[in-house]
């Protein structure tokens, strides 16, 4: 990594693997739109065929699906009891299934899939709900992460870690099983999940369920909001179907239980929004580029609808000539809000910035990096995105920022800055 001296990086690489899979649904046509008349003639010869067996082999064939799993803890028959009762409104009528046949069924509507097996990256962080254990002067961590799998399609996990007070920072292997959530209402795209009890947090994952995230969700900016003594992590990420993009919102507060959000107003036709984590003058605010090129400050008295703002910060040195954007929202420090910034320059090439705006006035930018603060290194510039350095989010602690980011669009690391030093380098504008 080209990298001012004053950032630590520290040696930890969330690389992609392979071996970590969720059961989930599988048909055959495309996820996640609704079953058209072939796609129900399909399934119902499906059903036809397993009808057919006698239950020997019906219970020959469930034996093998089961055998072929090393993972005892997944509960495959419960899945699989519940696949089946999601089919039954495709299903035509027929004779009752036996249970063997009903597990059998559901198997067939499911499949392994490999969720983060081409990439892991654009990670953000936040401080984990429950600090409870802690060292004294540590402290407890949440990482996000878009994870890339089979046909380019993103979804949501999370590691867990510790930083220290003398800025070490100590990240959790991942649980190797991993799991859906379960839904626990829907209106319209307005969603409700839930994990179950005692998973850990990196066995959750968040997978496209509507047509708008069909092909991925994407890049979360998550931030711990403070309201009125409450604390909520929100982070807004893009939903893409494969031809449209949108602007979302997930709401939790444990991690466990999740809200999934559209988001409404000409703001929230692009990507790359960033919340601010408390209110300004009573206000939600938001760092947007909707005009795909700079950064604009939009203020709302609604979270879910966002229209246009003024205009805060466009492209100013060579390195962000193309156009820049956010690496997540603001911190806030005594001396303002710290806005980390990405800039994509010549061949695509991305950078990570910063700018420090007005604590009580937002859209006033007292100083800015004149020069790249992280850039891609030779000798990692090679990757799923060639040549990109990328943030979806830091956080202070103490007198230290930690920022996770990814590199080339394949993995993740995190580093750390002293804020004086930060400072320093970032050169005061005129006015």
């Amino acid at each position: 990594m080209n990298q001012s001296p004053f950032f630590n990086r520290h040696p930890h690489y969330l690389r992609p693997d392979p071996s970590r899979v969720i059961v989930r649904a599988f048909r055959p046509s495309v996820e996640p739109r609704d079953y058209n008349p072939i796609d129900t003639s399909r399934a119902n010869h499906i059903v036809d065929r397993v009808l057919a067996m006698d239950e020997t082999e019906a219970q020959s064939v469930l034996d093998g699906v089961l055998e072929n799993f090393d993972d005892p803890q997944r509960n495959l028959l419960e899945i699989f009891e519940e696949r089946a009762a999601e089919m039954d409104q495709v299903f035509a009528g027929h004779a009752a299934f036996t249970p063997i046949q009903r597990s059998l069924v559901g198997a067939y509507f499911l499949h392994e899939y490999s969720f983060e097996a081409a990439a892991l990256f654009n990670p953000s962080i936040v401080p984990h709900p429950d600090q409870s254990g802690v060292e004294p002067g540590s402290l407890r961590f949440i990482l996000s992460l878009r994870a890339v799998g089979e046909g380019h399609i993103s979804s949501l996990t999370f590691r867990r870690g510790t930083i220290s007070g003398e800025g070490e920072i100590s990240i959790e292997p991942p649980v190797r099983l991993a799991c859906l959530p379960h839904i626990a209402r829907r209106v319209g795209d307005k969603i409700d999940l839930s994990f179950a009890e005692g998973s850990n947090i990196s066995q959750r994952v968040i997978f496209p369920i509507t047509e708008a995230q069909a092909n991925g969700i994407e890049d979360a900016r998550f931030v711990a909001f403070k309201d009125q003594g409450r604390t909520t992590y929100y982070a807004t990420y893009t939903a893409y179907s494969g031809r449209a993009i949108r602007s979302e919102l997930i709401e939790t507060r444990d991690f466990q239980s999740f809200r999934l959000m559209p988001l409404r107003g000409a703001a929230a036709v692009n990507k790359g929004m960033a919340l601010f984590p408390r209110k300004i003058g009573g206000r939600y605010a938001m760092i947007a580029r909707y005009d795909n090129e700079s950064l604009h400050l939009v203020y709302s008295d609604d979270l879910l609808e966002w229209n246009h703002g003024v205009p805060i910060l466009g492209p100013k040195y060579p390195w962000e000539f193309v156009q820049i954007g956010n690496c997540g929202s603001p911190i806030e420090l005594d001396e303002g809000w710290l806005l980390f910034t990405h800039g994509v320059g010549p061949i695509r090439r991305y950078s990570i910035g910063a700018v420090l705006l007005d604590k009580h006035d937002p859209s006033r930018v007292i100083s800015r990096a004149e020069v790249p603060l992280v850039q891609p290194a030779k000798s990692e510039r090679e990757g799923y995105v060639p040549n990109v350095v990328y943030s979806c989010g830091a956080m202070k602690f103490g007198g230290r920022i930690v920022m996770p980011y990814a590199i080339s669009d394949t993995f993740s690391t995190i580093a750390t800055v002293k804020i004086d030093r930060l400072l320093e380098v970032l050169r005061p504008l005129p006015g």
